[in-house]
């Protein structure tokens, strides 16, 4: 139990720390935003998910071209998988998780982050826009739309798509590997 409690507090900072920073945009909060640490811990203490729904339904796993680890301009790799699917497409969970963060920022344009078992984030970015009803702090599953295939952000351009990135602990794992 105690280790439980010490670990909702460490959530709680990293919690308040996200949202309070220039690290990333604010979510929009909602009413029980106090005991979203407390769910959050919970979700650190289960394994993590060897398996996920691949978030756009139409696409398969075989239909996605591996752009893990490719240069982007001078200064950094792909973190994640782009998806290519008509503007519009519905973008689901991968997983079951608590909405953890929406907003808008220069690289993924309207983005949506979950936290899911052991503490992955889920990232979804370029959306075209967030489904009405996500707010964070929500839960969802790999039944909840969470927006739809844009190309929003530094994607402006492009054919529309999804960057979907999946972060651990310890870094950004490639996406493809658990479809």
């Amino acid at each position: 139990m105690k280790n439980l409690l010490v670990l909702a507090i460490l959530v709680f900072g990293f919690f308040a720390l996200i949202n309070n920073s220039g690290f990333a945009h604010r979510a929009e909060l909602t009413k029980d935003t106090a005991i979203l640490p407390f769910k959050y811990a919970g979700l650190l203490t289960k394994q993590p998910d060897e398996k996920i729904q691949i978030p756009v339904r139409s696409v398969g796993a075989r239909q996605i071209a591996d752009t893990w680890h490719a240069q982007r301009g001078t200064d950094r790799l792909h973190q994640g998988q782009d998806i290519f699917a008509p503007r519009g497409t519905p973008v689901y969970s991968a997983t079951e998780g608590y909405v953890f963060r929406l907003g808008e920022n220069s690289l993924g344009g309207n983005t949506v982050s979950v936290l899911g078992a052991g503490g992955r984030v889920y990232y979804y970015a370029h959306l075209d826009k967030h489904a009405a009803d996500l707010a964070a702090g929500k839960f969802v599953t790999p039944e909840t739309i969470i927006g739809y295939v844009g190309s929003t952000g530094n994607a402006q351009g492009t054919p529309p798509h999804l960057h979907f990135g999946v972060y651990t602990m310890s870094g950004a794992i490639n996406p493809l590997t658990l479809f």
